[in-house]
């Protein structure tokens, strides 16, 4: 019994859109549209990463507004790119593991969890979270060390004066011409260990923040659903449905659902796991000297600073624009996601 069967056979007022099971799918046709896909949505709302990653590296609390107005003003539109090319080439290989193991999990632990006789929304939440730790935890493995260099790519030109908190860039922490020269220099001085770095954190942040949005997710789907059956079915009553004993809904509607259902997830785990993203983003960033030399920083240091600079407080600088970006992302995400997989979908006949 899979989990999509579940969840069709449990829907006694509103004909859920069930979920589409990997073995489903056709994967050249999953890969290839998914890949077109996200690099347009991570083109999309690169600016608001930006925008966060320079945030969570000042040394003072910037407004959006702010910094924004000083990236414009000192770099133009372009500062609002910087490593959008390195990003998108680690986005497709990335995204490809992510997918796998999440597919590949959800419908594993689904169907396992369903013949242990779990209900079928504990199911659901069990599967989730499973698939989102897998799925972050695989994409780490290609995601830090972009991450290392784009984010390198996002700070270059950015200094912090004495006498003022608005970055300007008059000097420049690094000296990158592009992608590639980032990470010939990183390696050069650090090793293979330099393209790694913060990769256990990375790894404590987006495991845990994965699994707590697939989850929150998927209480939040069903419960939203469950609300609309019951709108549904007091139209009915009033003589203002069809009389059908399962009411599907239209596509307009099974968007609105996901939206809200992400934006929802995207509060709670942005607001969970926001320390630890601001941690991980300096460890891989920033550097701190050590008898006049250069060493990278250590988790304890890097807290320490913060504390330092601006409290307790100092961990959530960047909060709304990361918010923004999950918030927007997760919702395109996963109304591309769930069109994608209906797209990709083998003809069944049926």
């Amino acid at each position: 019994m899979s989990l999509s069967t579940a969840e069709d056979d449990s829907a006694s007022e509103i004909h859920i859109p069930a979920d589409i099971d990997w073995h489903m799918l056709d994967k050249s046709k999953f890969f290839f549209l998914g890949a077109a896909l996200f690099s347009g949505v991570s083109a999309a709302l690169y600016p608001i990463v930006v925008l966060k990653t320079r945030q969570q590296v000042s040394p003072a609390q910037i407004s959006s507004f702010k910094m924004s107005y000083s990236i414009m003003q000192h770099e133009g539109p372009r500062g609002f790119y910087r490593g959008f090319g390195t990003s998108l080439m680690g986005t497709i290989p990335a995204r490809a593991l992510y997918m796998t193991a999440l597919e590949v999990t959800k419908s594993n632990v689904g169907t396992v969890t369903v013949k242990l006789g779990f209900s079928d929304t504990t199911a659901m939440a069990i599967a989730n979270a499973a698939a989102g730790l897998s799925s972050a935890m695989a994409a780490q493995l290609v995601w830090t060390p972009i991450d290392v260099v784009s984010q390198r790519l996002m700070v270059q030109g950015c200094s912090y004066s004495n006498k003022s908190t608005i970055p300007s860039a008059s000097t420049c922490s690094y000296q990158y011409r592009n992608g590639f020269d980032a990470f010939r220099k990183i390696v050069g001085s650090d090793g293979l260990r330099g393209l790694y770095r913060g990769f256990g954190i990375s790894i404590l942040t987006y495991a845990p923040s994965n699994a707590v949005w697939w989850t929150s997710y998927s209480v939040a789907h069903r419960l939203i659903w469950g609300g609309f059956g019951c709108y549904m079915c007091k139209k009915d009553e009033n003589g203002l449905g069809n009389g059908s004993p399962y009411l599907k809904p239209d596509c307009k509607s099974m968007l609105a659902v996901q939206g809200l259902s992400a934006g929802m997830a995207s509060g709670v785990s942005a607001l969970i796991t926001m320390p630890l993203d601001t941690i991980k983003t300096r460890m891989q960033v920033l550097d701190g000297e050590e008898n006049g030399h250069r060493r990278p920083l250590t988790v304890m240091q890097t807290v320490r600073n913060l504390v330092r600079e601006g409290g307790f407080g100092a961990c959530y600088r960047g909060l709304g624009p990361r918010w923004a970006s999950m918030a927007m992302s997760a919702t395109t995400m996963v109304t591309t996601y769930e069109f994608l997989k209906r797209m990709s979908t083998k003809n069944q006949g049926s």
